[in-house]
C-alpha cells in the first residue's frame, strides 16, 4: 500500500533568485571547503537565527548570557573539548580567518559568539523600535559587543593561546547597555519589556484597525 502525500511550495520571487548564489555557495563549499565560502554560509546561518529567535525580554537575556559567560570560560580554559571540535568538525559552524602564522594559519570564531549575543543586541533594537524614539541602545549594545571582539582578538594575539570569546563580549554588551539606560534614568522600562506582549498588543491593535475598516466599507454600501 502506497500514500502519496501532495505538498504545495510557495516561492517569492527573490526567494528563488537568492537561492541561486546560495546554491553555488553549498556547491563550492562542498567541493573546495574554502574559508570564504565556510564564512559566508556562517553569516547567513547568523543572519538567520538572529532573526528567528527572540530572548522575550532583556531579564531573560541577561540570564542566559551570564550563564554562557561561565559556561565557555569552563570548557575553553579548563578542557580541551571545545577548541578541539572546533578544529576537528569540519561544518561551517564557525567563522576561519587566515593568518601569517605557519603554525597557526586560521584564526576561528564560532557562530554561538555571534548569534547569542545578537540576539541580545537584536532585543535592544526592537526595545528601541517600540519606544518610538531613536535607536540608542540599539548601538550601546552593538558597541558593547565590537569592543568585546575587538579585545578578544588582542588576548588571543598576546598569549597566542584560543579565548573564550563570550568572556569578553558578554561583560561588553551587559556592561555598555547597563551604563546607557543608568545614565538616562530608564532602568525600569528596560527591564520591564517583554516583546510578547508588545506582538500581542500590536496584534490586537492590527485586528481593531481591519475591524473599523470593515466597518467603513459597510456603511458606505
Amino acid at each position: 500500500m502506497f500514500i502519496v502525500v501532495a505538498a504545495s511550495l510557495e516561492f517569492t520571487i527573490s526567494q528563488v533568485v537568492a537561492s541561486i548564489p546560495g546554491t553555488l555557495f553549498c556547491v563550492w563549499y562542498a567541493l573546495k571547503k574554502h574559508w570564504l565560502a565556510n564564512n559566508i554560509l556562517g553569516i547567513a546561518f547568523c543572519i538567520q537565527g538572529i532573526e528567528m529567535l527572540s530572548l522575550g525580554s532583556f531579564k531573560t537575556g541577561a540570564i542566559l548570557l551570564v550563564g554562557l559567560f561561565f559556561y565557555d570560560i569552563f570548557w575553553v580554559f579548563f578542557t580541551p573539548v571545545m577548541v578541539s571540535v572546533a578544529k576537528s568538525f569540519d561544518a561551517p559552524i564557525k567563522l576561519i580567518f587566515p593568518t601569517s602564522d605557519a603554525e597557526r594559519p586560521f584564526s576561528m570564531l564560532g557562530l554561538g559568539d555571534i548569534v547569542i549575543p545578537g540576539i541580545f543586541v537584536a532585543l535592544a533594537l526592537r526595545f528601541d523600535v517600540s519606544r518610538g524614539k531613536p535607536i540608542c541602545y540599539f548601538n550601546s549594545a552593538f558597541l558593547g559587543y565590537t569592543v568585546g571582539l575587538v579585545l578578544t582578538i588582542i588576548v588571543m594575539n598576546w598569549f597566542q593561546a584560543a579565548q573564550p570569546a563570550l568572556l569578553y563580549i558578554v561583560p561588553g554588551i551587559i556592561g555598555f547597555l547597563a551604563a546607557h539606560c543608568l545614565w538616562n534614568g530608564e532602568v525600569k522600562s528596560l527591564l520591564e519589556f517583554d516583546e510578547s506582549k508588545l506582538s500581542t498588543e500590536q496584534s490586537s491593535v492590527t485586528l481593531e484597525q481591519e475591524e473599523d475598516t470593515r466597518t467603513d466599507r459597510e456603511k458606505d454600501d
